[in-house]
C-alpha cells in the first residue's frame, strides 16, 4: 500500500456524523450504519473519523447552499480517492408521463430516480496555479448511502469483493449463498442477506477515484464546489500514485506460484492481494499427460493427494495492475504478471507465471459412430498444467457433499466432469488441451490430446460403440437416485447410457425430496429410449428400506416411519414394509430392496413372504465378491428364495454418477417400456454391474430360468463371458455360493470366457460374477465388478433349503419383533398388530419349512476339473 497516502482533512470538518440537520431522515439513519475510523476499502486505506468525533465530516450543499470548501493536498498523485456520499433527497425532476415530482426519501425501498443530477464539482488546483474541474453527479461519481441495486456508475460501494469457500464452513442458513463462491462486503453473507430479506439495503460509502489528468504536476488542493441541489459529505481522501485505476480489476487469470524455500508447503500457503481478489488458491495438480493418456482406467476419475503437494500452487487472481500479491508475507508484483506474464519476489524465493493467458471460445460437438447428430455425454477438459476447464454453465469446483450440489456436474475422486447434451460452448486455452469423454459402459471412453489453434471456433469429438446390448434385448437402469430434477436425470441418464432412471422421492426427518416430481407415470422427459420415473424410497431406520419403482397413481405414504433418521421425532411405526410393497405391486410397480441388506430385519420377512422383486446389490468395495451383502443374498438363495440381482447407485450427491452401478435386464423381443423392464426383473433376467458386461448360459438356459436335472445330480455345461471397457481380473462361476470355475488375467483384460462341465448334486443355483482390482472413484469408490442373477437348478427329490441359514433368518426377524415391542415408538394397537403379523407370518412359514426338512440340507457341492487362466 505504499502507493497510497491518506490526506488529512480533519482541519475542515464541518459536521458530526450524528448531526441529522443536513439530511433526510432516511439518510441520517443510514449514516449511523456506515463504518468509521481507520478503514481499507478496495485495497485503499482511509483515515475516516470516529463516529463520535464532532465535527467529523466535510458537508457542503445542505439546504441549497453553494459555499465551496478547499482541502489541502500538497502532493503529487495520479488519483484522489474519495469516501463520500450524498443525501437521498433531490431537486432534479425526472418526468415519467405526467409524473415529474423531485426524488423524495419516502419510498419503501431506497431508490435513485434522479441519476445524473449535478451536485457540484471537485476542482483539482495545481501548485502552478492551473486548475482542472470534474463534475460530481448523483449515481455517477457519488451516490446516496443506501440504494437498492442501483450502485454508482463511476464509483464503488465501499464493500469490496470477497471469495467464499463453497466447501464451508457455512454460516447458519447460508449454504446456498456460499455455493456462489462470491460475495460483496467484508462482513459475512448472512448479515447482508438478512438485511435484504427485511427490506434493508446496505449502507455504503461511495468510493470514487478522481483521475488527475496531469500526474506530473503537484496538487496543491482540491476545492469542493456544491450546486446546492443536495448535501454532499466527505469522510476521507487518499492520494494514490499508481499507474492504473485503483478500483478497476483486470480479468481473472490463473497464476502458478513456485517457491525455492525448502519448508514451503503449497496446501498451507496464505495468499492475499491488496487491490483485488484471490478467487481460489490450491496446490498444483501433478499432471503428467503421457501417463494420464495411457492409463487403462478412463472416464471414472482419479484420486490425487494434494494435501502434501510440494512447492507449487495455483492462484485464480483478479486485481489492479498496481496490486501486490502476498504469499506467506512475501510480495509479488501483479503489474509484472499482467504486463510480462511473469514475476519474482525481491528475495528471489518466489516465482510466478500466468497460465494459458490466450483462450478461445469453442463450440464442441460430441458424436457417436452409431447415432445421428450429436449425443449427450460426460466430459472433462483440462489444460497442460492439469486445470479443469468446464463447459459454460458448469462449475469449476464441484461440491460433492450430500444434498449440496444437484446440477449436471459430477466429481469422481479429484476429477470434475460436466454432463452435456451433445453440443456446448467452452472456453479453452490455446495449445495443448486434454479431454476425457465417456458415455456409459458400451462406448469406448476416450482420453485425447487436442491442439486448440488461435481463432478456432469448432471442435468435433467422436465416440465408438464397442457393443450394442440393446439390440440383443438388454436394457439398462439405475434403480436408485435422489435429489436431481427429472430433466437433469434424463440428461445424465442419456450421457451415461441408461434406458431407465428411477428418481426416488423420500423423507429425511422433516425434509421431503422430489415429492413434487411424483406424477404416477413416466415423466414427460422420457424420450429417445430413456425413461425417467419418479417413485419413492419408503424407509424405516431399523427394519429396512424398500423402493417403490414405477408406481402409478398416488404416491405411497407415509414415506418414513418410526423416527430418526428416516422419520421425524416421535413418528410411530405406522406401517409394515409389506403394506408398502403390496400397494406398489397393486399399482403396477416393482419392489426392490435398496442397498441390500442394510437396514436388515423386516427385509428378511418381505423376501420370505414373496413381496420383493429384486435386491439392490452394489457392495463392490473390494476386488472380490465375497462381501457381507453378497453372502446375505447367497443365504437367501440357499434357503430357496429366488430374488433377482439389481444394480443402483443411491445417488445423493454430485460425487455419484447415475448408473455407476446399474441393472442390465433382458426383455427379449418385447418393445421397450418400464413394464417390460419390471417383468424382466421379476423373472430374474438381470445382472448388476459397475462396468463388466456379463453373459451366462447353463445348458442353454439364461439367468432366471430353471434347469431340471434328470436325477439327483448331473453334469451341466456352463458358458460365462465378461467383456467391458474397463479392465477386470477374474470371471468366476458360482454354484450355491462357492466358486467352481474361474478364468483370470493377472494384468487385467476386457474379455474373459469360461466354458466348463460342472458337476452338481441336488437342487441349487449357478451364477457368474466378475471382479477387478481397478476402481471407479465414486463418492464411495467401487471396483469394476458384476454379478448375474442365478440360473436355478431343480433336482428330483431335492429342495434348496439350508437349516442353519433358516435359523439365522428367523433370529434376525425375531430381533425385529423385539425392537418393535420394546423400543419402537408405538402405533395404535391395531397398527402395531398389523406390523407384527408380518414377522409372525414369515417366521411361522420358515419354521414349518424347518420341520418339514427331515433330510439333510441340499448338498451344495460341485466341482470342475479345470479353471482357466487367461
Amino acid at each position: 500500500m505504499t502507493k497510497s497516502t491518506i490526506v488529512d482533512i480533519s482541519g475542515v470538518f464541518t459536521h458530526s456524523p450524528s448531526d441529522s440537520a443536513p439530511w433526510a431522515p432516511a439518510t441520517g439513519a443510514d449514516i449511523q450504519r456506515l463504518p468509521f475510523g481507520d478503514q481499507v476499502f478496495w485495497g485503499v486505506p482511509f483515515g475516516l473519523p470516529d463516529m463520535t468525533r464532532s465535527p467529523g465530516l466535510v458537508v457542503v450543499g445542505e439546504a441549497g447552499r453553494t459555499t465551496a470548501i478547499s482541502i489541502t493536498v500538497d502532493r503529487s498523485a495520479s488519483y484522489l480517492i474519495f469516501a463520500h456520499f450524498c443525501d437521498s433527497r433531490a431537486t432534479k425532476t425526472t418526468p415519467v408521463g405526467d409524473f415529474s415530482d423531485p426524488q423524495t426519501a419516502d419510498y419503501a425501498q431506497p431508490v435513485v430516480t434522479a441519476p445524473g443530477e449535478n451536485l457540484g464539482s471537485y476542482v483539482i488546483a495545481y501548485e502552478d496555479g492551473t486548475e482542472c474541474p470534474h463534475p460530481i453527479r448523483r449515481r455517477f461519481e457519488i451516490n446516496q448511502v443506501a440504494s437498492r441495486m442501483q450502485s454508482a456508475f463511476a464509483a464503488r460501494p465501499h464493500q469490496g469483493l470477497m471469495a467464499l469457500d463453497v466447501r464451508g464452513p457455512y454460516p447458519k442458513n447460508q449454504w446456498g449463498r456460499m455455493q456462489t463462491g462470491v460475495n460483496v462486503g467484508e462482513f459475512g453473507p448472512l448479515e447482508r442477506v438478512q438485511g435484504v430479506n427485511q427490506g434493508i439495503s446496505p449502507a455504503s460509502w461511495s468510493i470514487f477515484a478522481l483521475p488527475n489528468p496531469n500526474p506530473e504536476k503537484k496538487i496543491q488542493s482540491v476545492r469542493i464546489e456544491p450546486t446546492g441541489a443536495a448535501a454532499i459529505a466527505i469522510g476521507g481522501i487518499t492520494a494514490f500514485s499508481g499507474n492504473s485505476h485503483p478500483l478497476r480489476h483486470n480479468k481473472l487469470e490463473t497464476i502458478e506460484i513456485t517457491s525455492d524455500a525448502s519448508d514451503f508447503e503449497a496446501s498451507a500457503a496464505d495468499v492475499t492481494v491488496d487491490q483485488g481478489v484471490v478467487a481460489r488458491s490450491r496446490p498444483s495438480n501433478p499432471f503428467t499427460p503421457a501417463s494420464w493418456l495411457s492409463d487403462p482406467v478412463k472416464g471414472w476419475g482419479e484420486h490425487i493427494d494434494l494435501e502434501h503437494s510440494g512447492n507449487s500452487l495455483l492462484v485464480d487472481l483478479t486485481s489492479t495492475s498496481d496490486a501486490s500479491v502476498s504469499v506467506n508475507g512475501t510480495e509479488l508484483s501483479a503489474g509484472d504478471l499482467y504486463e510480462s506474464g511473469e514475476a519474482s519476489s525481491a528475495d528471489g524465493q518466489l516465482h510466478a507465471r500466468v497460465l494459458t493467458e490466450r483462450r478461445e471460445w469453442v463450440t464442441v460437438r460430441i458424436k457417436a459412430d452409431d447415432l445421428p447428430g450429436t449425443t449427450p455425454a460426460r466430459v472433462h477438459f483440462r489444460s497442460e498444467d492439469g486445470r479443469y476447464f468446464p463447459p459454460y454453465g458448469h462449475r469449476h469446483e464441484v461440491n460433492d457433499n450430500w444434498f449440496e450440489d444437484y446440477g449436471a456436474d459430477l466429481k469422481l475422486g479429484s476429477t470434475n466432469y460436466a454432463y452435456v447434451d451433445g453440443e456446448f460452448p467452452i472456453e479453452l486455452p490455446e495449445g495443448k488441451v486434454y479431454a476425457e469423454i465417456s458415455k456409459g459402459f458400451e462406448y469406448e471412453p476416450r482420453r485425447i490430446e487436442l491442439d486448440i489453434k488461435p481463432g478456432q471456433k469448432e471442435l468435433d469429438i467422436e465416440l465408438s460403440r464397442l457393443t450394442n446390448l440393446r439390440d440383443k434385448g438388454w436394457i439398462t437402469a439405475d434403480s436408485h437416485t435422489h435429489f436431481i430434477s427429472p430433466d437433469t436425470a434424463w440428461l445424465e441418464a442419456q450421457a451415461e447410457g441408461l434406458n431407465i432412471i428411477n428418481l426416488l422421492a423420500a423423507q429425511w426427518g422433516d425434509l421431503f425430496t422430489n415429492v413434487g416430481d411424483i406424477t404416477g407415470r413416466s415423466g414427460f422427459q422420457s424420450r429417445d429410449e430413456t425413461v425417467v420415473w419418479v417413485g419413492s424410497e419408503n424407509r424405516q431406520h431399523f427394519l429396512g428400506h424398500i423402493s417403490m419403482l414405477g408406481t402409478q397413481g398416488a404416491p405411497i405414504f407415509p414415506m418414513s416411519t418410526s423416527g430418526p433418521t428416516e422419520g421425524y421425532f416421535g413418528d410411530p411405526t405406522w406401517r409394515a414394509m409389506s403394506e408398502w410393497a403390496d400397494e406398489c405391486r397393486t399399482s403396477g410397480g416393482v419392489v426392490v430392496v435398496p442397498h441390500f441388506p442394510f437396514p436388515y430385519s423386516e427385509v428378511v420377512a418381505e423376501v420370505v413372504r414373496g413381496r420383493v422383486d429384486g435386491l439392490e446389490l452394489r457392495d463392490f468395495w473390494a476386488p472380490t465378491m465375497d462381501t457381507f451383502a453378497i453372502h446375505e443374498w447367497y443365504r437367501l438363495l440357499n434357503t430357496g428364495y429366488r430374488v433377482s440381482a439389481i444394480g443402483g447407485t443411491d445417488k445423493m450427491s454430485a460425487g455419484m454418477p447415475v448408473g455407476g452401478v446399474r441393472t442390465y435386464a433382458n426383455i427379449g423381443d418385447e418393445d421397450f417400456s418400464f413394464a417390460a423392464w419390471g417383468r424382466a426383473v421379476r423373472a430374474g433376467r438381470t445382472y448388476t454391474t459397475s462396468g463388466p458386461l456379463l453373459g451366462l448360459s447353463v445348458e442353454g438356459s439364461q439367468p432366471g430360468d430353471e434347469v431340471s436335472l434328470s436325477g439327483k445330480s448331473g453334469n451341466l455345461h456352463v458358458e460365462a463371458t465378461a467383456t467391458g471397457t474397463m479392465p477386470f481380473h477374474k470371471l468366476q462361476v458360482v454354484l450355491n455360493g462357492r466358486v467352481v470355475a474361474e478364468s483370470s488375467a493377472s494384468d487385467g483384460t476386457t474379455s474373459l470366457h469360461v466354458s466348463e462341465q460342472i458337476s452338481v448334486e441336488g437342487s441349487g443355483w449357478i451364477a457368474a460374477r466378475a471382479v477387478s482390482e481397478h476402481k471407479a472413484q465414486h463418492i464411495w469408490p467401487v471396483h469394476f465388478n458384476a454379478h448375474t442373477s442365478p440360473v436355478y437348478l431343480k433336482a428330483k427329490g431335492s429342495e434348496v433349503f439350508d437349516n442353519p441359514t433358516a435359523e439365522y433368518l428367523i433370529t434376525v426377524m425375531e430381533g425385529g419383533m423385539t425392537w418393535l415391542d420394546t423400543l419402537a415408538t408405538p402405533a395404535p394397537p391395531e397398527r402395531h398388530a398389523a406390523v407384527r403379523s408380518v414377522f409372525e407370518e414369515a417366521i411361522e412359514g420358515l419354521q414349518e419349512r424347518l420341520k418339514g426338512n427331515h433330510t439333510h440340507p441340499a448338498s451344495h457341492h460341485g466341482h470342475s476339473d479345470h479353471s482357466h487362466s487367461h
